[in-house]
């Protein structure tokens, strides 16, 4: 399982030109998920993702989480993240899980986010052409990959 985690002071993402979800202040994620993905790798990713010290304290140091500052979560499907670019100029997705694998996990991951990030998580539609829209705040923007924990 892979994110990429913006902090973002806004985030939105639609769907056939209609707004589906929107945030303010929180954490854009971007979630690809592969066929050898768990619900163990959910887990474990959701509860890196909530305790992040990727939000400034009073001091102006990234030392807090996002439950410390009440922000929103914002999650979003999105498996070319898994894309393969070593051959050519075409990306292989192989490595990711298909649609009857990726989506159960997927909403597992989202009840599990909701769970750890101790409110209602926001998401776009799975499997949809969508369209994310976001203020990068920092920038600051997190890649990780469950098969590399200790990274």
């Amino acid at each position: 399982m892979r994110a990429v985690i913006q902090r973002v002071s806004e985030a939105s993402v639609s769907t056939d030109g209609s707004t589906k979800a929107s945030i303010g202040k929180g954490l854009l994620v971007l979630l690809g998920i592969e066929d050898a993905d768990e619900r163990e790798d959910a887990d474990w990713l959701s509860r890196k993702i909530s305790t992040l010290r990727i939000f400034d304290d009073t001091e102006g140091v990234m030392n807090l989480s996002v439950n410390e500052v009440k922000g929103e979560v914002l999650v979003i499907s999105q498996f070319t993240l898994h894309a393969k670019t070593k051959k050519g100029t075409r990306p292989s997705y192989v490595r990711a899980a298909h649609p009857d694998r990726a989506a159960p996990l997927y909403e597992y991951f989202l009840d599990r986010m909701q769970y750890d990030a101790e409110k209602a998580v926001r998401s776009g539609t799975f499997g949809a052409d969508m369209k994310v829209g976001l203020v990068n705040d920092g920038p600051v923007t997190i890649f990780i990959d469950t098969k590399d924990k200790n990274f």
